[in-house]
């Protein structure tokens, strides 16, 4: 059993965010919100600290958040982590989806990453990190989609979406268990995550 004390972050608001434009990998850097929303978050995170690093993936608006977070916290210099990166979108990237249906959205993502493979180097990404720096408490920064995906892989659910600067909790110990892998892949995964920390400041 390996013991976790982590916090998940997403990064605050770009342009694209703002528009209501697909991102996934293009490197879209924060706007002015986006920047008062990491340092509200890196606030939160400071009142239930102390933590001892702080994780990103290696976009820019992560990155940034990361920065702008581990600064806060006096955690020093950021750790990246391309797994965490967003979902490849393909195409479909710098599209506009506010106010398409469901099928249409599915449609027009279908030239991207697929599910199980966000879910699968997410997981182990988490995984790699619970075994790297067991007992200390990180803050990891990723993206709404790959966080999403791989909690409701987790723990077998739909998550919520999650905001631009939210701050999700988790707390616990990770188990070996197979998820969605036609090899039967293990990885590590947790149990539920606590509430949300911070809310995002529109």
């Amino acid at each position: 059993m390996i013991q976790y004390n982590w916090a998940l972050v997403r990064h605050g608001e770009t342009e694209w965010n703002r528009t209501g434009r697909l991102q996934g990998r293009s490197d879209i850097p924060l706007n002015n919100t986006g920047r008062a929303q990491a340092l509200a978050a890196a606030e939160e995170l400071e009142a239930r600290g102390p933590w001892d690093l702080v994780v990103s993936s290696t976009l820019g608006r992560a990155r940034e958040t990361a920065r702008i977070i581990a600064k806060r916290l006096g955690a020093g210099a950021v750790v990246e982590v391309p797994a965490l990166v967003e979902r490849d979108y393909g195409p479909a990237e710098g599209a506009t989806v506010g106010g398409i249906d469901e099928q249409a959205k599915t449609d027009l993502m279908a030239g991207g990453e697929s599910t199980e493979s966000v879910v699968l180097r997410g997981t182990a990404a988490l995984a790699w990190l619970a075994a790297s720096h067991r007992g200390r408490r990180l803050v990891i920064v990723s993206h709404g989609t790959l966080i999403r995906l791989v909690l409701s892989a987790i723990h077998g659910r739909d998550f919520p979406r999650v905001e631009n600067g939210e701050v999700i909790e988790l707390q616990g110990g990770f188990a070996t268990a197979t998820v969605g892998s036609d090899r039967g892949q293990e990885t590590e995964v947790g149990p539920e995550p606590r509430q949300s920390l911070s809310h995002p400041h529109r």
